[in-house]
């Protein structure tokens, strides 16, 4: 998993919808991946993309149970400016 998920940030940078995305170790058997979007368009191309449409097909080979897709609404950030 882990290297599908190093792989998937090429991919992740290629997608101009996506400008937020996060590839997760969350213990040695959990991963997962965070990602923000512009809009709904950005999130439903990015849901239907290449990025997805691997982790799919090799979830079988990847997952001991099947991935799942969380919605989620973000309550508070913090974004430090940057420098010029």
């Amino acid at each position: 998993m882990e290297d599908f998920l190093r792989a998937a940030l090429e991919m992740a940078q290629d997608e101009g919808s996506t400008p937020i995305w996060f590839a997760l170790r969350l213990s040695n058997t959990t991963f997962g991946i965070f990602d923000a979007f512009h809009d709904e368009k950005g999130r439903q191309d990015h849901l239907s993309g290449p990025i997805a449409q691997t982790l799919m097909a090799k979830a079988p080979d990847l997952f001991a149970v099947p991935p799942t897709i969380e919605l989620i609404q973000v309550l508070g950030l913090k974004n430090e400016p940057t420098e010029n």
